[in-house]
């Protein structure tokens, strides 16, 4: 995890972490969760149009295809579903991505 300051003008409730690391992400996806409509909205890089998740693995390949070392962040309101993000880091699994779970101080 990471101790992050959130990019964009989406308002996310980040869980709380005291763990930083020294990575530098230049992608970030934001994930919003509507509980009371019991769905969640993707953004790449503080874009307030939200993406469908089909969008994201090649929108990030397309980022990061010239990095060196490509990693991506990833903000996600404390009540995402597990499994939302989950389903990002496996995004960065398939394509051998750094990954960084972005958190408030603690």
């Amino acid at each position: 995890t990471s101790t992050l300051v959130n990019p964009n003008a989406l308002k996310l409730l980040l869980p709380k972490s005291t763990g930083q690391v020294a990575a530098k992400a230049t992608v970030s996806v934001s994930i919003k969760h509507y509980p009371a409509e019991d769905r969640v909205t993707y953004h790449i890089n503080g874009n307030q149009k939200p993406v469908a998740f089909g969008e994201i693995e090649p929108a990030i390949r397309d980022l990061l295809q010239f990095e060196d070392d490509p990693t991506f962040s990833i903000y996600a309101d404390e009540t995402v579903p597990v499994k939302e993000v989950v389903a990002l880091m496996n995004i960065a699994k398939r394509n051998h991505y750094k990954v960084i779970m972005a958190t408030s101080p603690e």
